[in-house]
Parts: C-alpha cells; structure tokens; sequence
C-alpha cells in the first residue's frame, strides 16, 4: 500500500487542489484517487486534514441539463414535504423533528 505525501497547511506545490478549489476552476476530481493530502496541526484532537487532487487529471464540470434541474427541484420539494400531513411547510423540514412543526407540536399549535 502506498502511502499519500503530506504537506503542511499552506505548502502544498502547485498542480494540487481541494475539491472545493477545483469546483471553483469549473473542475471535478473525475474518478481519480486522491493524491496527497494536507495536514493542519490542531492542538487537542490531532491533525485537521485536506485530500488533494491533481488539477491535469481533473475533468470539467457536467453542465446542469434540463432533466437534471428538474430533478433538483422534485429533491427540494420532497424536503418540504411534511410525511404525516403531506403539506408543502414553506421551509425544509429539520430532520431532527422529521415533521413540519405542527404535526411535531400538536398542542402549542392548537394553543396559537
């Protein structure tokens, strides 16, 4: 098993990037391994870490079709969607209640 080289927060050479700063350069990973990764010294939990890719072998970003937009919209709908009234709440549904605040308090609801 290789191992990844390490770099130190803020040394890492060019040609590397985070997925976030590839998506900021219109890039994605493309199906290739992570290459190295960062390491940001932390005093009590160990070390932050950062994989990086290498930007050459990363691809562009898929454009947005019509089918997929269309199905993002019905992903953010089914969010919104409260499984016991099945009423659309106006705001997406926190899954620690898994309800629209209505169905999760039945009793302060009533009482406003």
């Amino acid at each position: 098993m290789a191992t990844l080289p390490v770099f130190r927060w803020h040394l890492a050479p060019d040609g590397y990037a985070t997925r976030r700063q590839l998506r900021a350069r219109g890039l994605r990973p493309g199906g290739q391994g992570v290459a190295a990764q960062l390491e940001r010294p932390r005093r009590r939990r160990g070390p932050l870490v950062a994989y990086l890719y290498r930007v050459d072998l990363a691809k562009p970003v898929r454009p947005m079709t019509p089918a997929r937009w269309a199905a993002l919209a019905k992903a953010h709908a089914a969010r919104r969607r409260c499984p016991a009234c099945r009423r659309d709440a106006g705001y997406v549904i926190p899954t620690s209640l898994g309800l629209c605040v209505p169905c999760a308090f039945p009793d302060t609801a009533a009482a406003a």
